[in-house]
């Protein structure tokens, strides 16, 4: 519920005109004119005070530009979002997509502004949902994918934007990560070395990225870790070490960077206290 808005603020010459704190911003509508109540559908909700409903231009109001004003509209008056759905305005649209039936829902899928079909696709049923899944702009599609049910993800795998594909890394049955094993975004290739199972993680101990030959050298069974024990990267090495034991670990106290043949110092004292 909203705060009672507080009273006018009094001028110095004691005639009390400034605006109250929340009506900072001029009351204008979508195209910059004043608001003008008489033409509203709902101007009859003009005569109510806030606490029986009703709206004020400045503050709680439809027509007005500002978001947040229309939101406390719609908040107040869920049930008239529905008869808002084809208005001009994209906020006006949007706002009301928040606040109707799910079944009002589809005919703002296609919406011309991605700010409605971002509040459709948090909303929309499964059944519906995938069908959003082309959608032209990159925000849509990531709520999409992270709203999306686990079997209509691979769907996603090819999507051109990366930060979906990410998503898409995050979400996806680890048996279908290998899909996504090259792809051309190095994130993504370390989110897959985070999930990937045995044996398709050995597909990525030659990753171009260290990053992800990193997580692969925290993932891999010990026994595999020499394939990584001769990286180019030290730090991809100085986790080998972290890691290593037996021959493994000795060849990595000679390692030629210091670095490393700390970490495999240290390793080596930790597998000797263990077995103190």
């Amino acid at each position: 519920m909203d705060t009672p808005a507080p009273a006018a603020a009094t001028l110095p010459d004691g005639s009390g005109s400034r605006s109250p704190a929340w009506d900072d911003i001029p009351a204008r509508d979508w195209q910059g004119r004043a608001i003008d109540c008489t033409a509203c559908a709902h101007h009859v909700l003009r005569a109510r005070s806030a606490d029986d409903g009703g709206c004020e231009p400045g503050r709680c109001c439809m027509q007005d530009a500002y978001a947040r004003r229309i939101d406390r509209f719609f908040r107040r008056h869920p049930t008239l979002a529905g008869a808002h759905l084809q208005h001009p305005y994209f906020e006006v649209r949007a706002i009301a997509a928040r606040h109707v039936e799910l079944f009002s829902l589809p005919a703002l899928m296609d919406d011309p502004d991605e700010t409605v079909r971002l509040q459709v696709a948090l909303r929309l049923p499964q059944r519906l949902l995938a069908r959003m899944r082309q959608d032209p702009h990159r925000e849509v599609r990531l709520r999409v994918a992270w709203r999306l049910a686990e079997a209509e993800l691979p769907a996603l795998l090819g999507d051109v934007d990366e930060a979906v594909r990410l998503v898409v890394a995050r979400r996806i049955a680890p048996p279908l990560l290998a899909a996504l094993m090259h792809d051309p975004d190095r994130q993504v290739r370390g989110e897959v070395a985070l999930r990937l199972p045995m044996p398709a993680l050995l597909g990525l101990v030659a990753d171009p990225a260290p990053e992800v030959r990193r997580v692969v050298a925290e993932r891999l069974p010990a026994p595999l870790l020499d394939a990584l024990s001769h990286d180019t990267d030290w730090t991809v090495r100085w986790t080998v070490a972290g890691r290593a034991q037996g021959a493994l670990l000795q060849r990595l106290l000679r390692d030629d960077e210091p670095d490393v043949r700390e970490r495999a110092a240290q390793r080596q004292d930790e597998l000797e206290a263990s077995h103190g």
